[in-house]
């Protein structure tokens, strides 16, 4: 099976390649995203491999079922930039649904634990030998409330975290796990009782801007907002406002809404043109980091391994567990079972 591989980095390369040769695929790497300008580049192909930050729209989906495209294989978990109904009766959509969960939740807690006892500050203050602690007070996490907005796997673990430093767990989620010996409770109730707040759910239409401008005054004054899941799960002027009414404390980013034009890639000798985004950048109680969260050596052997089992299987056997569904509307927690494909 011939396979373009669109947004292709350093990173990637190794896994993929030592996989690809085993399992009779060929990959044919693009530094370039995939988009309506660039899905010609599929021509030739019977499936694409997608990232994040790929456009699967609609219109891209058109043009690679005209190629003769009939697999997207997602090397992620998200599927929000991929239009599934679209896809429907012409492509089938496979997904990675937990690569390391443990790599997500532990990044999610080491920009906690650096926001909040000014790390990043004292680590720039000491390269130039000053080591004065004006200003660099944090607060310790023992005995306070942290409330985890979805609790798939990735927000279980670090739920289990957070435990550990002997803090208070609530939780919210459309679909709450009784037997995690969670509390659950209400998203206004969360909103109201977190001192800390860290989102772990997927980005649908429901969850688009749960962090929004109705949001801030049922904050707690003072809350830590962690977002390593999606960017658009907060409104980023609204977080802005917050922050600069002194109602968000301070915010720990790893995705932002408008990422796809700047997180991976250097412009470091550039201007910044996101204006929003220089400004988050500039306040001092704000960490952003470009969507590393899953990038650990674990992670990336485990992304390549069931991206790679996806697409072998869906070949073998016609269909794949990971599969997206749109036909029965539940898309990652589909019922087919043993009828087997979407379609």
């Amino acid at each position: 099976m011939n396979i373009a591989f669109f947004d292709s980095r350093p990173y990637d390369l190794p896994a993929f390649k030592a996989l690809a040769g085993q399992a009779g695929l060929d990959f044919r790497f693009y530094e370039t995203r995939l988009g309506p300008d660039t899905a010609s580049l599929a021509a030739g192909c019977e499936a694409v491999c997608i990232f994040v930050n790929d456009d699967a729209s609609g219109e891209v989906i058109d043009s690679l079922y005209g190629l003769g495209v009939r697999l997207i294989a997602l090397r992620c978990a998200g599927y929000n930039n991929v239009d599934i109904s679209r896809a429907f009766g012409k492509i089938h959509v496979l997904h990675v649904p937990a690569y390391s969960p443990y790599s997500v939740a532990e990044h999610a807690m080491a920009l906690l634990l650096t926001s909040i006892r000014r790390i990043h500050k004292a680590y720039i203050r000491s390269r130039d030998f000053n080591f004065s602690l004006d200003g660099l007070t944090g607060f310790q996490l023992f005995g306070k409330t942290v409330g985890v907005i979805g609790t798939g796997r990735i927000g279980r673990v670090f739920a289990d975290i957070c435990r550990g430093f002997g803090m208070k767990v609530i939780a919210y989620d459309k679909f709450p796990d009784e037997s995690s010996g969670i509390e659950y409770v209400s998203l206004d109730e969360l909103f109201g009782r977190s001192d800390v707040i860290s989102l772990h759910c997927p980005l649908t239409e429901e969850t688009h801007h749960i962090i929004g401008r109705e949001t801030l005054s049922k904050l707690k004054t003072g809350v830590v907002i962690v977002n390593t899941s999606r960017g658009a799960l907060i409104d980023a002027e609204a977080l802005l406002e917050g922050i600069k009414q002194r109602k968000i404390g301070a915010a720990c980013l790893d995705v932002y809404e408008e990422e796809s034009d700047v997180f991976f890639h250097d412009f470091s000798g550039h201007i910044m043109s996101d204006d929003t985004l220089a400004r988050l950048i500039s306040m001092p109680n704000v960490i952003v980091t470009g969507h590393q969260a899953f990038l650990t050596e674990e992670a990336l052997k485990s992304i390549a391994e069931t991206t790679v089992s996806n697409i072998v299987g869906f070949m073998r056997d016609g269909r794949s567990e990971n599969e997206l569904c749109y036909r029965c509307g539940r898309i990652e927690s589909c019922k087919k079972g043993s009828r087997g494909k979407c379609f």
